[in-house]
């Protein structure tokens, strides 16, 4: 049984480790794609969701504000940070502004678990 369990988890684990070393727990839900769901800054210099099954399967990502509110929902991470990110920085750095909201953030890194903000 312990071989089948450690496969399971590889192909379809509990959780994901983001780009900053933070983890993100990923739901399953019947008739619906697996997705997390973690704070915008999470995901600065990811280009593509993360993947399971072993890369087959994108994640759907659930975006969210500094206050963990819904910002975006997508698959594709390329596509929103180039089409959408321009405006939801805009929105959310008058609302957060304590928060860093770079113009690149693909070249941004991640702020690191528990760390403070730089």
């Amino acid at each position: 049984m312990g071989e089948k369990r450690r496969s399971l988890e590889r192909l379809a684990p509990t959780e994901v480790v983001l780009p900053g070393g933070g983890r993100a727990r990923v739901h399953y839900a019947r008739g619906q794609p697996p997705w997390i769901e973690s704070r915008i800054q999470d995901f600065f210099g990811q280009r593509e969701s993360p993947r399971i099954g072993g890369g087959a399967v994108p994640l759907v990502v659930r975006l969210l504000s500094p206050a963990k509110r819904p910002v975006q929902i997508t698959t594709d991470l390329a596509g929103f940070w180039e089409k959408h990110y321009p405006g939801v920085r805009r929105e959310l750095s008058r609302r957060y502004p304590k928060h860093e909201w770079p113009i690149d953030p693909l070249r941004a890194k991640p702020p690191r678990p528990g760390g403070k903000r730089r």
